[in-house]
């Protein structure tokens, strides 16, 4: 069964996939589809964003009183306000952490090379480096492989409707703070915005389902939110904490939520996503105020990557235009170029971690062995340079981070590429941004720099730790824009630092494709409105450039885990062919009276999660489509046993047997398995009414309504079952289910070859992949 998303036109997808080929798929879509989650090869499920209403949620609503009904509004909100507390608590301490971990790590190995004692600074260098490294890989490999990577990628797939194991359990979300700590403190070209994304969702997927059983970490006063529809919703508000945390930027992590991760949108998510981020930067500036006082160690005086560079007032002219069009058009081939990269080194990776686990931990070992040669090694190709006498602070800088390193240089003079290697990434970006520099950094150093950093963060990446791109993309592009500043020299009214800022802003537009919420969280990075035309010139250009080569950075990588994520369009070809195209069986019903052997022994053999129950002579005039029943209600019903002793309506008695919250969403991980279920013979004979326990409006289609009109309303409603009616009376009343899988295009071309490749060929360079979005 293919479970890759994305377009057909990546021709190399479809015949080289990510996925191993020893994984065996099944055209029958009876079976759960397959996905990288972390470093492994797991099943994955669908969630159904709409509410299944039977008659005991009709019954719930219909029960509750005006006090319930507030209390679970305020719950919402309350689990907002704690979701926006936890994570800014966590970003602060995620920061805090990593600058004392890391700085302390370059000011042993700067005072060491003060003394002249390089070969003793390097083995500091390289085996603090390693140790990081190795603590990270070990805890991700061993306890939660699905804290590998950034978490965006399995974040923006939950939020599409697919339930991937283990990403959002509290297991992964403490290797994930733990082990981001420690592979970002390793030198490392990674970063830690993605796994704060991740993080804060995992913080609210913990909340929103009342805790964790498995760990004895439960909360009954919590636990309101019994659909998937809720807890998307505050995994929404959550992936938006975490940007807002990581980069303190509460408008750009509500728009960011909004233009990346979420695919349903409403305005009362709005609110509260709004409210959740507030909280976090309410927070975060009070906890920062505590290292006003130097009480955070070298923490200082940090602000949470807040680059106040600009402040004064900044002045450009029409002439600036061309050499800011250049950064975008550079910005999105280099861009495009990065994911390329990047997705080609992810499939060599996963070759590697088929092979084990100690291959994973090598490989991670490796990187960072190779890393620390390089950063440690290129300084020494880099020229000593005089301290200028209007810096504005110490000069060399000693102790601490600042943007003059002493290295290996005489006194009085700094290594202008060792200011920007023996720092954070953080720190590294500051002194890129920073002003009033056009003279601190020479053009070669420079020129290093950016490569180094295009190419170790590709490598970095990959590795089973918790990784980020935005940072790193961020210190690329910035150093590439400075190269850029350099080249335009004295004939551009703007300077080096503010080229910096726009190369950044351009190589995130190449690589994520996001235009709104960079550029929001760039203005609020850098404090300046002023940057505002600039920002949004180069994000248009680098994203339309970009789009020509191929899908942001997310989606490649969702694509390359075999994620089913649903895309906002559809391809030409579904508009050709009928839901009854594509529909694959066999199909499984179920009578609205129906025996529990029957029940027991479709359970067993098929791993369906929802049947069609029809209703046919005598209980009605014709075989007719009562509605469609959940695989877990079919459980609870055999749990429960519901039983009859012949076949007959149950009536309102059901009311009585069964709460609704017998037939709530579970937790993660907390499904009932029909091997569990233990029946006597006498039991299998007997009888089970459910039409109580159906949905009996459930969505449907014609058969002969086309595919991309399907997709459309499958994806807009967040459905996880749409079912396929006839068109002509008479037949059977239910054709099949259209799931997820279905609307695939690898699993359409499979069953259509003739609408093949060739032909699609064809078509893709009429249709550029940036007009799509229309």
């Amino acid at each position: 069964m293919s479970s890759d998303h994305s377009n057909v036109d990546d021709v190399e997808s479809l015949i080289n996939p990510l996925l191993s080929s020893n994984v065996q798929r099944s055209v029958v879509n009876s079976t759960s589809q397959v996905a990288i989650v972390g470093a492994n090869v797991c099943p994955i499920e669908s969630l159904d964003y709409e509410i299944f209403e039977n008659e005991f949620f009709k019954q719930d609503w219909r029960s509750r009183s005006r006090v319930q009904i507030f209390q679970y509004m305020f719950v919402k909100w309350l689990l907002c306000f704690l979701v926006g507390l936890i994570v800014s608590v966590v970003g602060f301490f995620n920061n805090l952490a990593v600058e004392n971990v890391a700085g302390i790590k370059f000011v042993i190995t700067s005072d060491m090379m003060l003394e002249r004692r390089f070969y003793m600074a390097f083995l500091v260098f390289f085996s603090s480096n390693l140790v990081l490294t190795l603590f990270a890989a070990i805890i991700t490999a061993f306890i939660a492989p699905a804290a590998t990577g950034s978490g965006i990628p399995e974040v923006k797939a939950y939020l599409n409707g697919v339930d991937a194991p283990g990403i959002f359990t509290l297991r992964t979300l403490f290797v994930k703070i733990i082990g981001s700590i420690s592979a970002v403190s390793s030198s490392l070209l990674i970063g830690k915005a993605g796994p704060m994304v991740h993080t804060g969702a995992c913080v609210a997927s913990v909340l929103g389902q009342g805790g964790s059983k498995r760990y004895g970490l439960t909360w009954k006063w919590l636990r309101y939110f019994k659909n998937d529809r809720d807890r998307r919703d505050l995994v929404t508000c959550g992936s938006a904490a975490g940007i807002a945390a990581a980069f303190r930027a509460p408008v750009g992590g509500v728009l960011f939520a909004l233009e990346e991760m979420s695919s349903w949108w409403k305005s009362g998510l709005l609110w509260r996503t709004f409210f959740t981020t507030a909280t976090v930067a309410i927070v975060l500036r009070a906890l920062t105020d505590v290292c006003l006082s130097g009480k955070c160690g070298l923490f200082g005086k940090g602000g949470l990557i807040m680059f106040d560079a600009y402040s004064a007032s900044v002045s450009y002219h029409i002439e600036d235009v061309p050499p800011v069009l250049l950064i975008g058009v550079i910005g999105g081939i280099l861009g495009a170029l990065y994911n390329f990269l990047l997705i080609k080194l992810l499939r060599v990776y996963s070759s590697i971690n088929e092979k084990g686990i100690a291959y994973k931990i090598l490989t991670a070992c490796l990187i960072s062995i190779f890393t620390s040669c390089l950063l440690f090694g290129l300084p020494w190709l880099a020229s000593c340079q005089p301290c200028p006498a209007d810096a504005t602070e110490a000069c060399p800088t000693i102790g601490r981070s600042g943007n003059y390193k002493k290295f290996q240089c005489p006194p009085g003079h700094y290594n202008d590429l060792a200011s920007l290697i023996f720092n954070t990434n953080d720190d590294a970006i500051k002194n890129l941004f920073s002003k009033d520099t056009d003279y601190e950094f020479e053009f070669k150093s420079m020129l290093i720099f950016f490569v180094t950093c295009f190419f170790l963060t590709i490598f970095s990446y990959g590795i089973v730790a918790p990784a980020g791109l935005f940072v790193p993309v961020i210190v690329t592009g910035a150093s590439y824009g400075r190269l850029v500043g350099m080249l335009v020299g004295k004939r551009s009214n703007l300077n080096h630092g503010l080229y910096a800022v726009l190369g950044a802003a351009s190589l995130l537009g190449g690589s994520m494709r996001m235009t709104v919420s960079v550029c929001v969280i760039i203005l609020e990075l850098t404090n300046n409105l002023l940057l505002l035309p600039m920002i949004m010139l180069v994000l248009l250009v680098s994203k339309t450039v970009a789009d020509t080569f191929n899908a942001n950075i997310y989606d490649l990588i969702m694509k390359a885990k075999g994620f089913p994520y649903l895309v906002t369009y559809a391809e030409p070809y579904m508009r050709q062919l009928t839901v009854a195209d594509v529909v694959t069986g066999p199909l499984q019903l179920f009578n609205g009276i129906e025996k529990v052997r029957n029940i027991v022994f479709i359970l067993k053999t098929t791993k369906h999660n929802a049947f069609p129950v029809i209703d046919e002579p005598p209980y009605s005039e014709a075989s007719t489509l009562f509605g469609v029943i959940l695989r877990d209600h079919l459980l609870t019903l055999l749990k429960g046993k519901a039983f009859l002793s012949r076949p007959m309506a149950i009536g309102d008695y059901a009311l009585q047997q069964f709460s609704s919250d017998d037939f709530a969403k579970r937790g993660s991980g907390n499904n009932d398995k029909i091997e569990n279920i233990q029946l006597t013979e006498e039991e299998m004979d007997m009888f089970i009414d459910l039409h109580p326990f159906c949905n009996a409006s459930p969505y449907t289609v014609v058969e002969t309504m086309s595919i991309a009109k399907a997709l459309r309303l499958f994806r807009e409603v967040g459905l996880r079952h749409l079912l396929v009616i006839p068109k002509i009376p008479g037949r059977s009343p239910v054709v099949g289910i259209l799931t997820r899988h279905d609307f695939m295009p690898e699993h359409i071309l499979g069953l259509h070859p003739f609408l093949g490749r060739n032909k699609w060929k064809k078509l893709r360079f009429k249709l550029p992949r940036f007009f799509k979005s229309f």
